[in-house]
C-alpha cells in the first residue's frame, strides 16, 4: 500500500477517535455506494453524522478540508441518502469534514460541523 494511503488511514483513525471523544458512536467506516465512499458514519442522540476526512502532510496550498470538490459533495450526499434508505434510519443528518494535518511531529485536527454550508 502506498505511503499516502497509510497516512490517510492514520487520519481516519484520528478522526474517529476525535468523534468518539465528542460522544459519537462510530457505526460505519469506509462505507461505499457506487463511486462514493463515506469515510466515517457516526451517531449521537438523534443525529447521524456523515464525515469526510482529509489528511495532508503539509498545508502549502490550504487546509486539508478545502480540497473537497462539488462532485465529491454530490457523491457523498447520494451515498448518504442510499445509506439512510438501506438502513431505514429516521434521524437528522449532518455532513462534517475533519481535516488532519501533520504538524510539528504531531497532528492537528480541525472539525468543521455542517461543513457543506461553508463551501
Amino acid at each position: 500500500m502506498a505511503t499516502h494511503n497509510d497516512f490517510g488511514n492514520i487520519g481516519e483513525a484520528l478522526a474517529a477517535k476525535h468523534l468518539e471523544q465528542k460522544g459519537f458512536q462510530i457505526i460505519e467506516k469506509n462505507w461505499r455506494f457506487k463511486k462514493a465512499e463515506i469515510d466515517i458514519i457516526g451517531l449521537k442522540n438523534d443525529l447521524l453524522i456523515i464525515v469526510e476526512v482529509k489528511s495532508r502532510s503539509y498545508n502549502y496550498y490550504g487546509a486539508p478540508q478545502h480540497f473537497i470538490s462539488p462532485k465529491k459533495i454530490r457523491l457523498l450526499v447520494e451515498a448518504a441518502n442510499e445509506y439512510i434508505n438501506q438502513k431505514e434510519i429516521n434521524v437528522d443528518v449532518r455532513f462534517d469534514v475533519i481535516g488532519v494535518l501533520k504538524e510539528n511531529g504531531g497532528f492537528k485536527i480541525e472539525h468543521l460541523e455542517n461543513a457543506f454550508l461553508h463551501f
